[in-house]
């Protein structure tokens, strides 16, 4: 017999989610070295020192059980976002802080609203739990709030998942913006505000919306360690919301879903902001050097605010492969509806340097 035809349907119709490709994948199939992965939005500067310690010390107590409620990272947060730790859920990276929203609230014949181009676990945690998808066609590569709300509030949706900065786009809604959206929308739909990439917000884009939480008792905060705390092998994320919320989110949860060595390199972490600055500095002027490198090759890009760029190219697939046999890792990106895009995560100078040079040898090899 064919066993697929045990699973629902809908667990059927999943595509399953494709991350980057790793450098011993590649290692493995071309047998070259040197190779920089620039396809996955990692911190180039690894992760913090403080965080290194805090791991080593850790690893002394991996025969146990971690802390199921993870009362001092938890405590952690509380203390740097004055927020209680019924406000909080933690999880195996952000990826578990919208499934867990998802399977906590919506179920089959619900409707979840997300932007056309948006990050592919929105609809793949929405189908997971069969519920219906509802894409909204996106503005400028991003999210068209008004379009959004009034999908949200005809359909009557009973999630809307916002991501700011978005990914793979990189595209930046303004503290005001979400605050209009928040304010008309039905008290009863939950919002899931996705700030993954929060931290690298450049200074005039920065915004708090933590405080938000007082004034909007359907919102869901969510965050990672995975970017710019460096810490994406680990998999901690977590989201900050109204205790009834979290309450139901946690009643879903995983137990001990966050190592006791996550939750360890997660409080050093967080207490580390010379490394959180000096990250987000490296990334501004990588930034920089990316975009100059790709306007000097004539290839329109959108503007990002993330540690990520998406670029226009033509034969993007092509290109895609060309680029793995010099060495270097980006991301295709047609699943989003974007098959003439490429992404690339900014990297150390060197490797920002190595991409721009292979980039160059692949169109001129084209003429």
């Amino acid at each position: 017999m064919n066993y697929c035809d045990l699973a629902p349907p809908y667990i059927r119709a999943i595509a399953p989610y494709q991350p980057g490709k790793p450098i011993s994948e590649l290692e493995r199939e071309l047998g070259i070295s040197g190779i920089v992965k620039l396809a996955s939005n990692e911190n180039p500067l690894g992760c913090s020192p403080l965080a290194t310690i805090a791991m080593r010390e850790a690893i002394k107590t991996v025969a146990l059980y971690p802390d199921g409620n993870g009362f001092e990272l938890k405590d952690a947060l509380r203390e740097r976002y004055g927020v209680e730790h019924a406000n909080i859920v933690l999880g195996n990276g952000s990826n578990d802080m919208l499934e867990l929203a998802a399977r906590a609230f919506l179920a089959a014949g619900d409707k979840a609203v997300y932007s056309d181009h948006a990050f592919a676990v929105y609809p793949l945690a929405t189908q997971a739990v069969g519920a219906t998808g509802i894409s909204v066609p996106a503005i400028n590569y991003g999210h068209d709030l008004k379009a959004m709300l009034k999908a949200a509030t005809e359909h009557r949706a009973k999630l809307v998942f916002v991501a700011n900065p978005n990914n793979p786009t990189g595209t930046f809604l303004k503290a005001e913006e979400l605050l209009e959206f928040l304010r008309a929308l039905p008290p009863q739909i939950l919002v899931v505000l996705d700030e993954a990439y929060n931290e690298y917000l450049p200074e005039e884009c920065r915004y708090d919306s933590v405080p938000w939480l007082r004034d909007f008792p359907n919102l869901i905060i969510s965050r990672t360690f995975s970017k710019a705390y460096g810490l994406a092998g680990l998999r901690v994320g977590y989201a900050l919301t109204r205790a009834q919320i979290a309450d139901m989110m946690n009643r879903v949860r995983q137990p001990f879903n966050v190592n006791s060595v996550a939750q360890a390199a997660a409080v050093a972490a967080l207490r580390d902001e010379d490394f959180v600055r000096r990250t987000n500095e490296l990334n501004r002027r990588g930034m920089e050097q990316i975009e100059a490198g790709l306007r000097k090759l004539g290839l329109e890009f959108i503007p990002s605010a993330g540690n990520f760029v998406s670029f226009k190219i033509t034969g993007a697939a092509r290109m895609y492969r060309r680029l793995l046999e010099l060495g270097v890792i980006v991301r295709p990106i047609a699943s989003y509806d974007m098959p003439d895009y490429l992404r690339v995560s900014i990297g150390l100078e060197s490797e920002n340097d190595k991409f721009i040079s292979a980039l160059k040898q692949a169109i001129e090899e084209e003429k």
